[in-house]
C-alpha cells in the first residue's frame, strides 16, 4: 500500500515576487538616506576634522538632501516611461560614484558638489522604492518595514562610524556607503519593469486639497526632525556630555527607533491610527522640549530615546495616510520631493538659527511648533471620518 506524502504548500509566484520586492525596497531605501540616520556622527566629524561652522555643516546636508528631493522632478516624466530595473542600476551607480569620489576630496566646495551627485542617485532610488511599495498590500506594515530598515542601518552606523572616524577619518563614511550600495544593487532585479496600470495613472478621485495638507504635514514633520537630529550631538556637547556618552545614547536611541517602527509594523491596520498619531506626536513634542536649557545626561538620554521612538512610530502612519489618498503611487513620488525638501531645509535653517542665537533654544522651540502643526495637518488630511476612528 503506497504511503501518502505530505502536501507541501509552496508560495505562489505572486507572493514570492511581492516578498522579493519588499526586501529590495527595505534594503535599498535603508542605504539611500543613511546619511540622515548617522547625521549626528557625521556632523560632529565634519566639525572636528574639517573645522566647519554649524551653518557650513547645515548647508552641506542641505545640498545633498535637496538633491534627493529634486530628483523627484524628472521622475514625474521617466517613472512611467523607462524600465525600472535599468533606472535602479543607473541611480545606484550614480550613488556609488558620488560616494567613492567624496572619500578622496579635501575641498569643501568639491565635497558639496559630489554630495549633490550622490543625493541625485539616492533620491532616484528612493522614488523607485516608494512607488513600488505603493503596490504592496497593508501600507502601514510596508512603510513600517521601510523605516525599520533605515533605523537598523543607522544603529549600526552610529556604533561603528566613531571607531572608523578615529582611525580613517571622514572617508570611512563615504567608502562604506559606496560598498553597501554596490553589494545591494543586484536587488533591483525585483523591481517590476514598468509600473502597473493602477500605479501609472493618477486617481480621478484624488482629493487634491487633502493631498496638499498631507504633503504639508510631511514637510513640517521632516523640517522638525532633521533640524533636531542633525544637531543633537551639539546639544550634548554644549551640555558637557562627552562624545562617547552621547554616542552611546544615540545608538540606543536608534534601537528605540527600531522598536517604534516595529510597533507600527506589528500593529498594521488593526488599530485605529488617530490615537496612535496623537499620542506619538505629543510624546515627540515633549522630547524636543526636554532638550532645552542644557539638559543633564539623564534628561538628554530620556529625550533622545523618546524622540527617536516617537519619530519612527508616527512616520509610517503619515505615509500610510498619504497612500490611502492616492493608490496610483504618483502622490508617493510627490512625497519624496517633500521629504527631501524637509531634510534639506531643516539642517540649513537650524544651523543658521544656532549660529545667530548662540544656543539651541530657538531651534528647539521652532521644532516643537512645527511638530504640532504637522499633527494638525495630518489629522485634517484624512480621507473620510471613518478613517480617523
Amino acid at each position: 500500500m503506497p504511503v501518502s506524502q505530505p502536501e507541501i504548500n509552496y508560495p505562489s509566484p505572486a507572493l514570492a515576487n511581492a516578498r522579493a520586492l519588499m526586501i529590495a525596497v527595505v534594503v535599498l531605501a535603508a542605504i539611500a538616506p543613511s546619511l540622515l540616520m548617522t547625521a549626528p556622527a557625521v556632523a560632529a566629524q565634519l566639525a572636528t576634522q574639517w573645522a566647519l561652522a554649524p551653518a557650513q555643516i547645515g548647508n552641506l546636508f542641505m545640498a545633498e538632501l535637496g538633491a534627493m528631493s529634486l530628483a523627484t522632478l524628472p521622475a514625474f516624466w521617466w517613472l512611467r516611461r523607462v524600465d525600472l530595473r535599468q533606472a535602479g542600476v543607473l541611480a545606484g551607480v550614480l550613488f556609488v560614484a558620488g560616494n567613492l569620489l567624496s572619500a578622496f576630496v579635501s575641498d569643501y566646495n568639491a565635497l558639496m558638489l559630489l554630495r549633490i551627485v550622490a543625493g541625485l542617485g539616492g533620491g532616484s532610488l528612493m522614488i523607485l522604492c516608494m512607488s513600488c511599495a505603493a503596490s504592496l498590500s497593508n501600507a502601514s506594515r510596508v512603510y513600517g518595514l521601510w523605516v525599520l530598515g533605515q533605523l537598523a542601518l543607522g544603529a549600526v552606523g552610529l556604533q561603528v562610524l566613531p571607531v572608523l572616524f578615529a582611525r580613517y577619518g571622514l572617508m570611512a563614511c563615504y567608502l562604506s556607503l559606496a560598498v553597501l550600495m554596490a553589494l545591494a544593487l543586484p536587488l533591483v532585479r525585483a523591481f517590476p519593469a514598468r509600473l502597473n496600470a493602477k500605479q501609472g495613472t493618477v486617481s480621478a478621485t484624488l482629493p487634491t486639497g487633502r493631498a496638499a495638507l498631507g504633503l504639508l504635514a510631511i514637510l513640517c514633520f521632516y523640517l522638525s526632525l532633521s533640524g533636531v537630529w542633525t544637531f543633537i550631538g551639539g546639544i550634548a556637547s554644549q551640555a558637557s556630555i562627552t562624545a562617547q556618552d552621547s554616542g552611546q545614547v544615540l545608538a540606543i536611541a536608534t534601537l528605540m527607533g527600531i522598536v517604534g517602527a516595529a510597533c507600527t509594523t506589528l500593529i498594521g491596520d488593526r488599530w485605529p491610527r488617530t490615537p496612535l498619531l496623537i499620542g506619538g506626536y505629543a510624546l515627540m513634542i515633549g522630547a524636543v522640549l526636554l532638550l532645552q536649557d542644557t539638559p543633564t545626561a539623564l534628561r538628554f538620554a530620556v529625550a533622545a530615546l523618546l524622540f527617536k521612538f516617537t519619530w519612527t512610530l508616527v512616520l509610517p502612519l503619515i505615509l500610510a495616510g498619504i497612500a490611502d489618498l492616492d493608490p496610483s503611487g504618483r502622490l508617493m513620488n510627490a512625497s519624496n520631493l517633500v521629504i527631501g525638501a524637509g531634510l534639506a531645509i531643516g539642517p540649513g535653517v537650524a544651523g543658521q538659527l544656532i549660529q545667530a542665537s548662540g544656543d539651541y533654544r530657538t531651534t528647539l522651540l521652532s521644532a516643537a511648533a512645527l511638530t504640532l502643526l504637522s499633527l494638525l495637518l495630518a489629522l485634517a488630511c484624512r480621507r473620510t471620518p471613518a478613517a480617523i476612528a
